[in-house]
């Protein structure tokens, strides 16, 4: 992994490519590589010119030489799996011939006894990479056209891949195929694009057809086709984008990560907008396809997710078990596949993610839908694997979220659990009035998340206190836990300061003993029946002279400091309760000099194991 760009038409390649490249950064990577196809000469083809560098892609621009000239290209940028980050490991890959070049995303699990196989026949390798074993079985492939070699080079591989692949000898297409990895085509007037992500299309057309595992396209200037890996047609749609180029900007902010805090009351105004019902104090998620009678049916609730999705799930679990009174619980993704778990038919699944791409979750969903299952998707990118997968679900509506930490898709993806909890509460046994008094909470939730954005300054001023921590802790109960562990990541992630999140209740047991002057501790303290017991682990704390800072609904006499938030109702709090924390992260990784939107070793959507 991490971003792939293509292009064919009458345009100069390179500025395209280079421009596309651009809009995928904020995936991670840590090289990039261009490949366009000369002009023909003399009754030759053309053939084919490449530039790679490690870092970043305003390295690859500066070797770019200004005669580069080319209507076709494919280009990425790399996220190391197979090799350290270098000049040679950086796609694309070419054959010992420089006649074919190939982009990919995704792991080819038997790319080892492959590239054994392959020397044994005289193949000099010149990376470490697993993609280049693709590269030379395409080459080597003895079919009498391109989408031909692609095809029985693929037959070869097991794992996952979405790629593209030039020719010189068929210089007029570029075939790509996808098995676990996003492929995305882009639909122009006598142009075509193809990438791994709508963002580096946006800016050119809004016409998309997104392919399927095991299908494969073949771009022509004018025209494309789709197919399977059998070489059987298949029927390719396009759909039209929501996002517009300009929703991929920083909007006057210095950083993405700063722009989407920043958006989050709107993004939370929109996850809301049209699907509340004040006649039956309920509300509308119409993509469910689950009736009323299918719903209470249900026993169980399963949510699955990675990472933020992962955390945003134990909030939604514990939603749904107190508005909808079902058995709900969260798993990481990652774990539940490959635990060989009880797949109940009363059980209904959820799938959490961002781009609905990850291929843990995805894969989580596949497995579950061999085995007989009802799944359902919350997920904010529309036509997105997981979302077509899913036999219903909802969309969280966050809009683009380019940094590569999650802060708003986390915040509506929590909305979007609320509302599926009032959905099934309304449905089963939660009255007409604790059904209002939620509608009513949710409403006045971008309302109070623009009072805590207001507070920025004094969240600021905090962070700079506490960035010279080597080591923090965060501890929350119940409601508060799950906050403790996404704000707990939030720091990690962005200011690579070490953190872990605790349950209070699990402080004597264990994390205790880590506690002292330097090892600071955040506290989630909402004023619920719990308040006490948070107040007695921060007399914990303070006894053994730790310092504190609460986020809190009022402020906390044994914290050093507290974030005060303002009180929504119970059940709502740890949407607000996470937002101070999320600029508390921004800040104290702005105060350390971090890339913040690009932080190291992380990739925004995770498409390999």
């Amino acid at each position: 992994m991490c971003g792939i760009v293509g292009y064919i038409g009458k345009r100069d390649v390179a500025p395209l490519l280079l421009e596309g490249l651009q809009r995928l950064e904020y995936r991670g990577y840590d090289s990039a590589g261009i490949v366009v196809t000369g002009k023909a000469a003399a009754g030759k083809p053309g053939a084919l010119k490449m530039v790679k560098a490690k870092g970043r892609v305003r390295e690859l621009e500066a070797k770019v030489p200004k005669r580069f000239a080319g209507t076709t290209g494919i280009a990425h940028t790399r996220w190391a799996t197979h090799g350290a980050p270098s000049d040679e490991n950086a796609h694309p890959h070419m054959d010992a011939e420089n006649k074919v070049a190939v982009v990919h995303n995704g792991i080819i699990d038997n790319a080892s006894e492959l590239r054994v196989r392959l020397t044994a026949d005289g193949v000099v390798f010149l990376s470490e990479t697993d993609t280049e074993v693709l590269t030379h079985l395409i080459a080597r492939a003895r079919a009498d056209t391109l989408e031909e070699k692609v095809r029985e080079a693929l037959r070869h591989v097991e794992g996952t891949y979405g790629i593209a692949v030039l020719h010189a000898d068929f210089n007029d297409r570029i075939v790509v195929a996808r098995n676990g990895s996003p492929v995305v085509l882009g639909i122009g007037e006598k142009e075509m694009f193809v990438a791994s992500d709508v963002a580096a299309l946006v800016a050119h057309t809004r016409q998309v057809v997104t392919l399927d595992d095991g299908e494969m396209a073949t771009l022509k200037a004018d025209d494309f086709r789709t197919y399977t890996t059998e070489g059987s047609t298949t029927t390719a749609t396009p759909t039209t984008v929501e996002w517009e180029a300009e929703s991929y900007d920083m909007g006057g902010h210095d950083t993405y990560m700063h722009k989407e805090i920043s958006e989050q009351a709107e993004a939370v105004d929109r996850v809301l907008r049209g699907r509340i019902d004040d006649r039956f104090s309920t509300v509308h998620l119409g993509g469910l396809n689950l009736d009323a009678r299918e719903a209470r049916g249900v026993r169980r609730i399963k949510i699955l997710g990675c990472g933020t999705s992962y955390h945003a799930g134990q909030i939604g679990a514990q939603l749904i078990e107190e508005l909808a009174r079902i058995p709900a619980d969260a798993e990481p993704a990652s774990e539940f596949r490959y635990r060989n778990p009880v797949v109940d038919p009363d059980t209904l699944y959820v799938a959490v993610s961002q781009s609905g791409e990850t291929y843990d979750v995805l894969a989580a969903v596949q497995e579950l839908k061999r085995k007989g299952a009802r799944v359902l998707g919350v997920v904010n990118v529309v036509g997105s694997a997981i979302a077509r997968e899913a036999d219903g679900g909802t969309y969280v509506h966050a809009g683009p979220e380019v940094c590569v930490v999650s802060t708003k898709c986390f915040t509506n993806t929590v909305v979007a659990f609320a509302l599926l909890a009032l959905h099934l509460g309304r449905i089963r046994d939660l009255s007409v009035a604790d059904g209002k008094r939620i509608i009513d909470g949710l409403r006045r939730l971008p309302e109070q998340i623009s009072e805590i954005l207001a507070n920025e300054d004094e969240i600021k001023r905090l962070a700079a206190e506490y960035a010279d921590a080597k080591s923090m802790m965060f501890i929350g109960r119940v409601r508060g836990y799950p906050v403790a562990r996404e704000a707990s990541l939030k720091l990690k992630e962005v200011s690579y300061i070490h953190a872990e999140a605790y349950p209070a209740s699990e402080l004597k047991h264990g994390p205790l003993a880590l506690i002292e002057p330097a090892m600071p501790t955040v506290a989630i303290v909402p004023d619920d029946d719990l308040l006490e017991k948070n107040r007695a682990a921060m007399e914990e704390i303070k006894a053994r002279s730790g310092r504190i800072l609460a986020v809190a609904h009022q402020v906390q006499e044994k914290a050093d400091h507290t974030i005060v938030v303002p009180k929504n109702e119970n059940e709502l709090d740890p949407i607000l309760m996470g937002i101070p924390l999320q600029l508390f992260a921004y800040h104290t990784a702005l105060a350390m000099g971090r890339d913040i939107d690009k932080p190291r070793n992380l990739a925004k959507s995770v498409t390999v194991e």
